[in-house]
């Protein structure tokens, strides 16, 4: 008879393989939950720092279980880096393991046939399968009817309480509701406050093993070094990056941002390269490869780098803060694992965060009349709709109207089908509470980020009471402790270049290509490829950038903010009134377009403006500037027809922004033949204006269309 201690010894066994150690044992919650998992067939729900081992324990779990005949470990895992680094891992301890994602799609039935023929031990599933119909109605039942183990990982995601609320785990609910009796569930996450874990205690079920250990990451070292202006950060950058011990990741809020922080630092001899989730595949996982071997001395990264990306990296930088202390506990995660026993972790904070801490909020959950014109469209069709249909019907971009539509699924009242979706008739209800407690809570998180950086206290004391540790104390190694000395001092010279870099103006307009689907429905015959496109035009830079992105996001704020939707209309109709005094364009963007115009060299014959509703004399003062400094006339406009149309209107989503501004606009100009016609605009937002004001001067004869404005809003 098998006894515990020989269950343990057996499990250190798979450890010691595991990790490559032969002297690697259990610590004790480890063999805890992996007792209840292989000897009591429980629930466990496991929430310990990074680094502490959480995979060890499913890996451990699952050879027992195997051993013993159970049917395979389903993981459910939320990123492609963390499910390479887990298949990398299980396949050192002679684990068997495959993923089912959307980038592997040609493997799938293969995989399927491995798992039923009992050739893979383990199966990893990203959170966006279990909304897939043939996945879920065809592979996910057989699944759950026949694993050895569910695993959660990153689990504060069942939670709408958890900082990275993704709708896909919402359905891991319904998914443990139809679990045959005795088949064990393992959670984990290294980021749960005391809320999040008891909410996702309670949806594991009834007598659930919580495991919650000390958060405390002994191998960081934290601090903050506050400077006033983006030229100073970038500098402090340049000039202490290379003092930072080993390889290690320098955090960016926008994937602007990383392209320019990339490419001021290369500029000043650091071997680095940007990362965003923009970054192809292929490259990616060839960066993290040479980001863990220390090839390269950082990447610039957004949070895309983050979960699951395993390597013993010495330090973390954050230029510019997360919005809340739970984020930051976990990117700054990403250092002082393995054999790093000292890790330094650096922000630095900066006036712009809170601007783009407000834009990633707009895109919080949908005002309900758009959710119910939505579930009115599916109701009345007789026909599964796809997402692209269903845009041209409801005014809201494609990922806002793909995560609402995955919530109304988890919910009932929609349902995903092969061809789209189709309303259940269910009733539903618009959980106003719910929605108001996430954003305020968010707005709690945001105070605290500030609060953060302000402290005099100890800083991983703070991290640690934010995420509600009872064992939190004073760490004794961050910079209010006396632990870490980071100098503010900065070299002139990096002042100088990194304002140079950053008042380089310049970011090419790339014209649309092809028309929005489903514009026929809309009353609009076009489709295929745009024949009339504008060619490649330029604006000053992003509102997002860190260089004149400042500026530009103060000349727009009060009309539609780096929220709103210009194009022509001046501003979002969701905006106020303040910005419609601004009659001319500040001469510091002036002497940026000049310098666009030197480097881009046009070859135009005549110019013509779009309207504005909201900022009529700053797009007017632009091109007279233009006419007067390329000695070239303004032939007309693309003149505001429709007054009944708002500025903004339809800007959520591609295909309602071309019939809105189809009917508000119309060409008001006398365009010579063949002439090449410089179109000017205060703001990009989606591109439709631009476009349809090329269609409309290509079809009176011009010979080209070369946009220029002053802003593109991401």
């Amino acid at each position: 008879m098998t006894t515990t201690t020989d269950v343990r010894a057996a499990a250190e066994g798979h450890l010691r393989a595991l990790v490559g150690r032969d002297d690697a044992v259990l610590r004790e919650d480890q063999w805890t939950a992996i007792s209840a998992l292989v000897e009591q067939r429980s629930r466990a729900l496991v929430v310990q720092k990074t680094g502490w081992g959480k995979s060890a324990v499913y890996f451990v779990a699952t050879l027992l279980l195997r051993s013993e005949g159970a049917g395979p470990t389903v993981i459910i895992s939320p990123l492609l880096a963390l499910m390479r680094n887990q298949i990398e891992a299980a396949e050192r301890a002679g684990i068997r393991a495959a993923t089912i994602n959307s980038t592997n799609i040609e493997d799938w039935s293969a995989i399927e046939r491995g798992v039923h023929a009992g050739e893979i031990d383990v199966l990893l599933v990203s959170p966006e399968r279990l909304n897939n119909p043939g996945f879920r109605d065809a592979v996910l039942p057989r699944l759950a009817a026949t694993c050895g183990l569910l695993v959660i990982d990153e689990a504060h995601c069942i939670s709408d309480w958890g900082h990275d609320f993704r709708p896909d785990y919402r359905r891991i609910r319904t998914l443990l509701g139809e679990l045959p009796a005795g088949i064990p569930v393992l959670a984990t996450t290294a980021t749960a406050n005391a809320r999040v874990t008891a909410d996702v205690a309670e949806q594991l079920g009834e007598r659930v093993l919580v495991l919650r250990g000390s958060l405390d990451r002994e191998s960081l070292r934290l601090g903050v070094v506050r400077l006033p202006t983006i030229e100073q950060r970038l500098a402090w950058l340049a000039d202490h990056l290379a003092e930072q011990p080993g390889s290690g990741i320098v955090y960016c809020l926008t994937v602007a941002a990383t392209q320019e922080v990339a490419d001021y630092l290369r500029s000043r001899g650091h071997h680095v390269a940007a990362y965003s989730g923009q970054t192809e595949t292929t490259e990616r996982q060839a960066l993290e490869a040479d980001l863990a071997s220390g090839r390269i001395k950082a990447l610039i990264a957004t949070s895309a780098l983050g979960m699951g990306f395993d390597a013993a990296l010495g330090f973390v930088v954050n230029l510019g803060a997360p919005s809340s202390p739970v984020a930051y506990y976990q990117q700054v995660g990403r250092a002082g694992r393995g054999a790093i026993a000292d890790a330094s972790v650096v922000l630095l904070p900066g006036t712009e965060d809170r601007d783009i801490w407000a834009y990633f909020a707009s895109l919080a959950f949908p005002r309900e009349e758009l959710v119910r014109r939505t579930l009115e469209v599916l109701s009345e069709s007789d026909r599964p709709l796809s997402t692209p249909t269903l845009e041209s019907y409801v005014e809201l971009g494609r990922s806002r109207l793909e995560t609402m539509l995955k919530v109304l699924d988890v919910d009932g009242a929609v349902h995903r089908v092969q061809g789209g979706w189709e309303s259940t008739g269910q009733a539903w209800s618009y959980d106003a509470d719910r929605y108001a407690r996430v954003a305020e809570a968010r707005a709690r998180e945001q105070r605290a980020m500030l609060d953060y950086i302000a402290t005099g206290e100890c800083r991983m004391r703070y991290l640690r009471e934010q995420l509600d540790d009872p064992d939190a104390v004073d760490c004794g190694r961050c910079d209010n402790c006396g632990g870490i000395q980071l100098s503010a001092n900065i070299s002139q010279a990096a002042i100088e270049e990194a304002g140079a870099r950053l008042a380089r103006p310049g970011v090419v307009i790339e014209p649309r290509k092809m028309w929005p689907q489903a514009l026929p429905n809309l009353g609009i015959d076009l489709r295929g490829k745009i024949a009339d496109a504008a060619e490649p035009g330029r604006a000053i830079a992003r509102l997002t950038d860190l260089g004149h992105g400042q500026a530009l996001r103060e000349l727009f704020r009060g009309t539609g903010g780096s929220g709103g939707s210009g194009e022509g209309s001046g501003g979002s109709g969701e905006g106020t009134d303040r910005g419609v005094g601004v009659d001319r364009v500040p001469d510091a963007l002036v002497r940026a377009v000049v310098e666009i115009l030197g480097d881009w060299r046009p070859q135009i014959d005549a110019i013509v403006t779009v309207e504005s509703a909201t900022r009529p004399s700053l797009v007017d003062d632009l091109a007279a500037g233009l006419s007067r400094y390329l000695q070239r006339p303004i032939v007309g406009t693309f003149a505001l027809v429709d007054p009944s149309v708002p500025p903004g209107a339809g800007a959520a989503n591609s295909a309602q922004r071309v019939a809105a501004v189809s009917r508000r606009s119309s060409l008001r100009a006398e365009v010579p033949d063949g002439a090449r016609v410089l179109l000017v605009d205060d703001r990009v937002v989606t591109g439709w204006t631009l476009t349809l004001a090329a269609r409309a001067l290509r079809r009176a004869g011009a010979g080209g269309v070369l946009p220029l404005t002053l802003a593109v809003e991401s």
